[in-house]
């Protein structure tokens, strides 16, 4: 009696075949997997992103709107005056007005629709008027409390460098004053 011989190296390699391909298989469902949870990670960054802008415009419009009180009403601007005593009211006025300025500015930066470069642009322009710069100056108390790693505290410095360039600039050319940090 005869019997069949069946070649072992056809099934063999039938065999290694069926692995590769049930291998790739699983290889590109994994990586529809991983492009899927990518994805989704990008569009919740982009939410989230969303939803800071929108809170950080809701913010501004809520701090214009206190300030614009406090600028009208001088009985409501005693509750937030840090100022000193001293300043007339007239002044402490414009010193609330110069920071709803300064905090839109910041504001900006912060959203990210200024890089680090045009806010100083914008500062620059801003802290060429005197007003601007008293303001500053009389303010100086309440930005001593910034932890001096955020961004607020950082900008404050380079602000305060940007004056002095201002008051030593040889040229009355304030737009080619100082040098803008790169972003």
């Amino acid at each position: 009696m005869a019997t069949q011989k069946y070649p072992a190296g056809k099934f063999d390699s039938a065999a290694a075949g069926l692995v590769l391909v049930a291998a790739a298989v699983g290889l590109a469902a994994r990586r529809r997997r991983l492009e899927t949870t990518r994805l989704q990670v990008k569009r919740l960054e982009l939410l989230e992103l969303a939803h800071r802008r929108t809170a950080l415009a809701r913010q501004q419009r809520m701090h214009w709107e206190l300030l614009s009180r406090a600028i009208d009403d001088p009985s409501l601007a005693a509750v937030i005056d840090t100022y000193d005593t001293e300043i007339p009211v007239e002044k402490r006025r414009q010193f609330f007005y110069a920071n709803a300025w300064y905090v839109s500015l910041y504001h900006l930066y912060e959203a990210g629709l200024l890089d680090m470069e045009e806010l100083f642009g914008r500062l620059r322009e801003f802290f060429q008027n005197p007003v601007m710069r008293e303001y500053w100056e009389a303010s100086r108390k309440q930005r001593a409390s910034l932890k001096q790693s955020s961004d607020e505290a950082r900008i404050g410095t380079m602000v305060d460098g940007l004056i002095c360039d201002l008051e030593d600039a040889d040229t009355d050319e304030w737009w080619v004053v100082g040098t803008p940090p790169s972003s």
